[in-house]
């Protein structure tokens, strides 16, 4: 069982004082909670010449003499901030390059055109909500123009037309709250109800200040076909009890979220949630109202 997580300590003094504090927390983790410290994590870095990493962010102490307030004096100088690291970002990108440029992904290109946009807007989005902290979080219009590249081209191969073709047919504009954006959209229609719509883009690149970091990395790994969510949506059925009733879709944060310790018998639909390792279930409204008021749901027929 955890009882420690990472955690990062600031000190104004010298090094001795920031060593010999590292050792009295090594002294207080083992004999008081018989926890050994990690002596490759805990580093001590000088904030004023070197840069620390702190949960995948790089922190700095800002000295700026040229930012001044209205008083003439000093108002970046001392301040931490939290950037994202150039290389986290490089790293990101290449995943969807390939010898220097934007490339397609074959293991897609056999799902339809809205499971492949959902499916890039999710591991964008994903990265982006992550990093919404840091005050450099505008370096990430590079990712968005690597991954659009990427998604023209996997859209163009599935299609065997250009890009050109793709970026047209697809390109829209939505509303956010800094002003309208341009995006790559697609919408699929449905009698008597609202259509479906999967977009990549469209999400301010803007710093955050109290965002939550909730998200979990995105596999890049192709899901099995069962998986498409065009599929699933388009079925209007409840993929617990069969009924075609006001399908509604039920999300987890986590897989790990279903792992609900002191449970002998998990609920159905964790159960199929975790047999089919998804974090989305569709369900009619009866069984959805159940799931949240923590009831029993309805069986299939014959059941």
């Amino acid at each position: 069982m955890r009882y420690a997580d990472d955690f990062c300590l600031g000190l104004a003094g010298p090094k001795e004082e920031a060593e010999e504090i590292k050792e009295k927390l090594k002294t207080f983790l083992r004999d008081h909670l018989k926890l050994e410290l990690s002596q490759e994590k805990t580093l001590i870095t000088h904030a004023s010449t070197q840069t620390a990493r702190f949960l995948g962010y790089e922190l700095i102490v800002q000295y700026r003499d040229d930012k001044r307030d209205h008083t003439d004096r000093r108002c970046l100088n001392g301040h931490v901030s939290r950037r994202v690291p150039a290389q986290v970002i490089e790293r990101k990108c290449a995943l969807y390059m390939r010898q220097g440029k934007p490339h397609h992904r074959k293991e897609l290109t056999s799902d339809d055109a809205f499971s492949i946009i959902a499916r890039y807007q999710s591991e964008y989005r994903g990265f982006v909500q992550y990093y919404q902290l840091a005050q450099n979080v505008s370096w990430l219009w590079k990712l968005h123009w690597i991954m659009r590249g990427s998604l023209l081209k996997t859209l163009a191969h599935k299609h065997k037309c250009s890009v050109t073709t793709i970026a047209r047919k697809y390109q829209a504009t939505v509303e956010t709250e800094h002003g309208p954006m341009k995006c790559l959209e697609i919408t699929v229609p449905r009698a008597g109800k609202k259509p479906l719509v999967a977009r990549f883009g469209g999400i301010p690149l803007r710093r955050q200040r109290h965002a939550n970091l909730t998200d979990m990395l995105v596999s890049l790994k192709r899901k099995p076909a069962r998986n498409e969510l065009l599929k699933r949506l388009l079925a209007n059925i409840c993929e617990l009890c069969q009924s075609p009733n006001q399908v509604e879709v039920h999300h987890i944060r986590k897989l790990a979220d279903l792992k609900q310790p002191g449970q002998a018998e998990k609920p159905q639909w964790i159960q199929v949630m975790a047999a089919r390792r998804r974090k989305t279930l569709l369900v009619c409204r009866e069984c959805h109202q159940a799931i949240h008021a923590g009831k029993p749901t309805r069986k299939p027929p014959g059941q």
